[in-house]
């Protein structure tokens, strides 16, 4: 029985044994699958990393190529850029067309019954200046004239008997230079005006009032700067033949005082004192009369002389005798916007904006008219490859 049951636990044991030499077996083989997958996994992750970064590379790649070929990020271009000083003169053509409209509006509110000149300060100035020089030369001139009848009538009174003959010298005196220069009589004609305007610069003015005349010719009677007549001799010759009278006058009185100095120093006692302070008021009226001949300038031209400015504006101011004046103010600008677009190109709009008032006076100041207007022209496009604006944009004058 001991023997039975010995062999019996030896077969129990090598059961035990065998499986547990299957069991471990089963282990292994299913830790060696285990292993297996996870290293295929490894694989599987290794590849899809190594194809991420080669898909970065290859992104950044191109990426770097394009911006390469891009402009700069500080440009915006895909949005967009707008910069006005490639075509800043560009949108003066607007204003120049709209300057253009108003001045035909302008000139239907004129008065239809009367002519209009354009105010301007500085020929207003300059009209009132010569109207002074044209006064004194005929003032002095009457002045001198009477100046002489009295003295010739003292001489008569105070020469003895046989004295020069009895007559008066026939010899004239010189005439002061009038080639000399006077600083305050040639101020008076000169007056600093300058036209409020934006944009369009000083010229917006002169553009406007010769707007006006080719608008309406007809009811323009002067236009208050510019050309004003100094090549036409007949305000010349005019101011010239009284400077000729008063230069005679001056002549007569000069002579006369030299008669009345040599009197003086015959005479004696109280008389002599008397002929010689008769004798030194005239002198200095003699001094003063010289000084505005010299003043005048008459042998020069031009600005240098007040004569010649006075000619000038006299003719103007004949001219445009009672007309009506018309004051404005004009602020004129144009506008251009150049569109810069990485896909569709570039375009230029232009445009304009003018504000305007005006008014109308008569020639004694009186308010007769007077306005206020503003105009914006609309945007126009013009394509810098072609003709997208109509034909009139191109052709116009």
């Amino acid at each position: 029985m001991l023997l039975i049951l010995l062999c019996h636990l030896s077969k129990l044991r090598l059961l035990m044994l065998a499986a547990a030499f299957m069991l471990g077996h089963t282990m292994n083989a299913a830790h060696g699958a285990t292993l297996r997958a996870a290293a295929a996994d490894d694989a599987e992750r290794m590849q899809a990393l190594e194809e991420a970064q080669l898909r970065k590379a290859i992104a950044d790649a191109d990426r770097a190529e394009l911006l390469a070929r891009l402009p700069p990020s500080s440009s915006r271009p895909l949005e967009g850029s707008v910069d006005t000083r490639q075509f800043g003169a560009a949108g003066l053509v607007r204003a120049f067309d709209l300057a253009r409209s108003l001045a035909a509006e302008v000139c239907t509110a004129l008065p239809q019954d009367a002519r209009t000149a354009v105010y301007d300060p500085a020929t207003s100035a300059g009209i009132t200046a010569a109207r002074g020089v044209n006064d004194a030369l005929l003032r002095l001139a009457d002045d001198l004239a009477r100046r002489n009848k009295d003295m010739q009538a003292y001489l008569d009174a105070h020469t003895p008997p046989g004295a020069f003959g009895g007559t008066l010298a026939v010899a004239l005196t010189v005439v002061p230079s009038v080639l000399r220069a006077s600083a305050d009589s040639a101020a008076l004609f000169k007056t600093d005006v300058t036209a409020s305007s934006l944009a369009y610069g000083e010229g917006a003015r002169a553009l406007f009032v010769s707007a006006l005349a080719e608008a309406c010719p007809q009811r323009i009677a002067g236009l208050g700067g510019g050309y004003l007549g100094e090549l036409d001799p007949v305000q010349h010759e005019r101011l010239l033949g009284k400077l000729r009278s008063l230069a005679t006058h001056r002549a007569d009185y000069a002579n006369r005082i030299a008669i009345l100095q040599k009197l003086a120093d015959a005479a004696k006692g109280d008389e002599k004192r008397d002929m010689a302070a008769v004798a030194s008021a005239a002198g200095a009226v003699l001094k003063a009369v010289d000084t505005f001949i010299d003043s005048l300038r008459a042998g020069e031209s031009g600005d240098k002389s007040p004569l010649a400015n006075a000619a000038r504006y006299l003719g103007y101011a004949q001219r445009t005798e009672g007309a009506a004046l018309l004051d404005f103010d004009l602020r004129l600008e144009g506008m251009s916007v150049v569109k810069d677009n990485l896909f569709t190109g570039q375009k230029l709009r232009l445009s304009a904006i003018a504000l305007l008032w005006y008014r109308v006076h008569g020639a004694d100041g009186s308010l007769k008219l007077a306005r206020t207007t503003r105009k914006m022209a609309p945007p126009l496009e013009v394509d810098l490859r072609g003709d997208m604006a109509d034909g009139a944009f191109w052709e116009g004058r």
